[in-house]
């Protein structure tokens, strides 16, 4: 015997965020601090006659402006990749880049701190 196959059902799709909702306000705002926090003990140590490890910062750590546009360059670029992200529906990615950066801040922070 034949039976009527049934539709199936779709699984709804997540509703869309807008792109500065709360969560990603907050992820923005502890990427941004803790690039400032880094900016800081950065600059704290090569006055005191330290190295910069990070290739890419090193080319910026010279001067004082440097060091800041290398920070504030990394903080829009992952607000920039995030966006990326978000356009393309990838909002995991969307939030992990924020994340990702806040782990490597806190670790050099951390690693800085500890080499004084």
């Amino acid at each position: 015997m034949v039976k009527a196959a049934q539709p199936a059902t779709l699984p709804e799709a997540p509703t869309p965020h807008r792109f500065w909702d709360r969560e990603n306000s907050l992820l923005f705002a502890a990427s941004a601090s803790f690039s400032a926090a880094d900016f800081v003990v950065t600059r704290d140590n090569l006055r005191e006659g330290g190295q910069e490890l990070n290739p890419v910062t090193r080319l910026f750590s010279s001067t004082t402006t440097g060091l800041a546009v290398n920070f504030a360059g990394e903080t829009a670029g992952v607000v920039a990749l995030s966006y990326f992200f978000h356009r393309t529906n990838h909002h995991k990615l969307e939030r992990a880049a924020s994340m990702l950066n806040i782990g490597a801040s806190a670790a050099a922070v951390t690693f800085d701190l500890a080499h004084r």
